[in-house]
């Protein structure tokens, strides 16, 4: 990673996601501590989850991403919730 300060790296990121069309994603979380970048949130689907890491990679070799974002759970419910 190269000298540029958590804050700018973390904003870098954020734009980069927004403005990729694979991602075009802004409700994720983008933490830096160190050498390390760490994403967390939700998304719809596995392959949302895999295209954010994979922006990062392409924008950023040196990192080391840590990509703790879950999938949405968009099943539907096993059984009717009854209302009183």
């Amino acid at each position: 990673m190269n000298e540029e300060s958590p804050q700018y790296r973390v904003a870098h990121v954020r734009r980069a996601l927004a403005e990729d069309p694979r991602t075009a994603e802004m409700g994720v979380r983008v933490n830096v501590r160190g050498e390390h970048l760490h994403l967390s949130g939700e998304v719809a689907t596995e392959q949302r989850r895999d295209e954010l890491e994979q922006v990062i990679v392409e924008l950023l070799p040196d990192v080391e991403v840590h990509n703790d974002v879950r999938v949405a759970d968009t099943r539907e419910p096993a059984r009717l919730e009854e209302l009183r």
